[in-house]
């Protein structure tokens, strides 16, 4: 299964459509999880690619893995949400435990030197943010900031959901947003 495709947002049909698949997948029918995962892979692999750099083999990886969790899982699926909104949250949680075991070091809230570390330089040693797209910007920001970033202002999560899914406070959520939003903005050369 490819995890390549052009449409990020699933026809609010398909949506309607996805009871019957659930419930079909859900009793073991692959043809009927196929179904879904061709109708949400695209959308699933772009919240992963964006929360993990643009790193796109481990996006992947990644994304087959939130459909393996997802099959393993869908017998227990109760329709308390859309099944969109549980998937989608699957994916999301997927790369985050991939992203917490990936850290070399517990990162704290204030080890701003840490973070930094992060950065992109290019071989003169400097970062070159006017020739990168936002794609390319938000991916070199650092992994915490990017965590938040792209959850809170892409993925429209509460700072409370974000403190709670990373293991942070919620005033450390509020910093990380605004930090990334400044780095955003230097990166692609706005003025602050």
């Amino acid at each position: 299964m490819s995890t390549q495709s052009t449409d990020t947002t699933p026809a609010p049909a398909a949506v309607e459509d996805d009871r019957p698949l659930v419930e079909a997948a859900a009793r073991g029918e692959t043809g009927a999880f196929e179904a879904l995962y061709r109708r949400h892979v695209s959308r699933v692999h772009g919240v992963i690619i964006r929360l993990v750099g643009g790193h796109g083999a481990r996006a992947d990886d990644l994304t087959q893995e939130a459909f393996v969790r997802a099959w393993q899982a869908l017998p227990a699926f109760r329709f308390e949400a859309a099944f969109t909104t549980w998937l989608h949250r699957l994916a999301v949680n997927t790369a985050l435990m991939e992203l917490r075991s990936r850290r070399t070091r517990p990162l704290e809230d204030d080890d701003e030197e840490a973070l930094d570390t992060f950065g992109h330089p290019d071989s003169a040693g400097h970062v070159t943010a006017l020739s990168m797209d936002l794609g390319r910007a938000v991916a070199s920001l650092p992994p915490r900031a990017r965590a938040v970033l792209v959850l809170y202002d892409i993925e429209g999560w509460k700072h409370e959901e974000i403190a709670a899914e990373l293991g942070m406070a919620v005033g450390s959520s509020k910093a990380q947003l605004h930090r990334a939003r400044g780095l955003l903005r230097a990166r692609l050369g706005e003025p602050a």
